[in-house]
């Protein structure tokens, strides 16, 4: 085994390729970081490390996932709060030259491709089946299909009169997630190909409302990145032609992978720019 570093409520661990995360359970822990439990992040998802003050005589370890390799950070499309990210780790002051050690040996063992976004997803999250409590309904997920089965209290007269929904995976182009955090509260959103779809949540039927006590983060963004896993299996960005066809074939093809929602802004600004002369 390799270098182990604890933190007030973690502790990093190298151990050949990768970095090991085992989460504390406590009080203080945040829910999202029980929910996911132990991690192993490859090195090769990793564009960095950093260690900056902290507050409360602490110091913050913070490791940057590379673009596109952590699906639950691509759900969580920057929304989440920096108390649950779980590439910090907080340690007490007097640890700062840990902090450093440990950031340098990780920043010297990053790959030639470290500032590159990732062509495919490397970081594990949940395998299915999944179940989700929203407010307004009941998704669930099995690996090849989400249904949403609508609450007679919470759903609205829109959705309760359409029924229940089933969406294929090969029916959907992405998944959206807001946070249930944030003012007005989030939902979950799937996007089906070639539909239209009411931008209103609560009458979106490929969508599910959260509210207080439904669908809180360390349900909802799990799970959300659940189908984004198995929808960028589905279209691979490393099925962008790398030989053969032309740079406006292989332009127009990052295009449609953007935007089908399996390639976020970063993302397309990147792979686009090595297609581009």
């Amino acid at each position: 085994m390799g270098d182990v570093l604890a933190g007030n409520h973690a502790v990093w661990e190298f151990d050949s390729d990768s970095v090991l995360i085992r989460f504390a359970r406590g009080m203080r822990t945040p829910r999202l970081w029980h929910a996911l439990g132990p991690r192993r992040i490859p090195l090769e998802a990793l564009s960095g490390a950093n260690v900056s003050a902290g507050r409360r005589d602490t110091v913050i370890l913070r490791a940057q996932p590379r673009p596109g390799a952590d699906p639950l950070m691509e759900a969580a499309a920057g929304q989440l709060k920096d108390v649950c990210d779980p590439y910090r780790l907080v340690l007490p002051r007097d640890r700062a030259a840990d902090a450093d050690a440990f950031a340098g040996i990780l920043r010297e063992r990053l790959g030639p491709d470290a500032d590159e976004p990732a062509d495919r997803f490397l970081v594990d999250v949940p395998p299915p089946p999944l179940q989700l409590k929203a407010y307004d309904a009941r998704v669930g997920f099995d690996g090849a299909v989400v249904t949403l089965q609508w609450s007679r209290t919470g759903a609205t007269s829109a959705k309760w009169k359409a029924g229940d929904q089933r969406y294929p995976l090969t029916s959907l182009t992405g998944v959206e997630w807001a946070s249930p955090d944030r003012p007005g509260g989030g939902h979950l959103r799937f996007l089906p190909r070639d539909t239209t779809t009411d931008a209103r949540p609560d009458h979106d039927l490929a969508a599910a409302v959260f509210g207080v006590g439904y669908g809180a983060v360390h349900e909802s963004l799990p799970f959300a990145a659940a189908v984004l896993a198995a929808l960028r299996a589905r279209t691979p960005v490393a099925s962008v032609p790398s030989s053969g066809p032309s740079e406006d074939d292989r332009l127009r093809h990052l295009t449609e992978l953007h935007g089908a929602g399996l390639l976020t802004d970063a993302e397309y600004s990147a792979l686009r720019a090595r297609f581009t002369p």
